[in-house]
């Protein structure tokens, strides 16, 4: 199987053209090709397609084989993989994820090739039912909510982009036991698709520093649906402006959750290498 490596702010994931490539199993693909230590290593499998509806459709599978509907920082190489080489022409384009289309604004460097991208991510879902979580109401959002674990109470806000998302504010996000409660987060009765869990520390009204417990996947070095979360939480909360910038440990995320309600992501797209795995 020929396969690119790509990250955005650090978020790795295995990508193959399936333009040109099959991947039958891809369940079984992503758990191999992720190992760090027996296979390419990464953060999951992303497969880059046709679409009957976009220009292209992503897929993207965790490390532990579970498929997810969304990937911001994913999004991002997607597009940049299917410009520079050659799937596309355009400098906007779409994209077909598991949470529905996405536009897609690529921005290059003087070698013409992508070296950011804005994604439109949509507007954020904010209920109960659109997250989904579990409880009542349905209709009802949940900002500041609090959740017991470990006899620690933690103040949760939830928010799809597409994906679920629990963003929870602490002091010292830096010395946080993000392995200690991300996976009893992940994993909790509320979530009946698990959630996401981002660890934020305020710095400003307009800068904040995260660090994500990503479900199926661990803790990764950057997570773009989860950084869109984080913008609307923040705001939702009354900390944050609409406008943020997002220090997250692989990297910077620019986040603006616009007057016309829809949540833009704007960050890096790197490709690291290429290469042929033997399944």
């Amino acid at each position: 199987m020929k396969f690119t490596k790509m990250h955005g702010a650090g978020n790795d994931y295995v990508y193959v053209n399936c333009f040109e490539e099959s991947v039958p199993n891809p369940r079984e693909v992503a758990v191999q090709v992720s190992n760090r230590n027996f296979g390419i290593g990464s953060d999951g499998l992303i497969l880059i397609m046709p679409s009957d509806s976009a220009d292209v459709r992503m897929r993207m599978f965790n490390s532990d084989g579970s498929e997810s509907e969304m990937c911001g920082n994913g999004i991002r190489c997607v597009a940049k993989y299917a410009y520079d080489h050659g799937i596309v022409t355009k400098r906007e384009i779409t994209a077909e994820t598991g949470a529905g289309i996405l536009t897609l604004q690529l921005l290059t460097g003087d070698d013409g090739k992508v070296e950011k991208v804005r994604v439109k991510m949509g507007p954020p879902r904010l209920t109960r039912a659109e997250i989904p979580m579990a409880g009542e109401p349905s209709t009802g959002r949940v900002v500041a909510q609090p959740l017991n674990i470990l006899d620690t109470t933690f103040a949760i806000t939830c928010v799809s982009m597409g994906n679920p998302h629990c963003v929870i504010f602490v002091d010292d996000v830096e010395n946080f036991q993000v392995e200690k409660y991300g996976p009893l987060i992940e994993n909790h009765d509320l979530f009946p698709r698990r959630t996401n869990v981002e660890f934020v520390q305020l710095l400003s009204r307009t800068e904040v520093r995260q660090r994500t417990w990503e479900r199926g996947a661990g803790e990764t070095l950057a997570c773009g649906t989860g950084a869109s979360a984080v913008c609307a939480a923040g705001y939702l909360n009354g900390v944050t402006e609409k406008k943020i910038l997002n220090h997250l440990s692989g990297g910077d995320l620019e986040l603006e959750w616009s007057d016309d309600g829809n949540l833009y992501m704007t960050g890096p797209a790197v490709e690291v290498f290429s290469g042929n795995i033997e399944l």
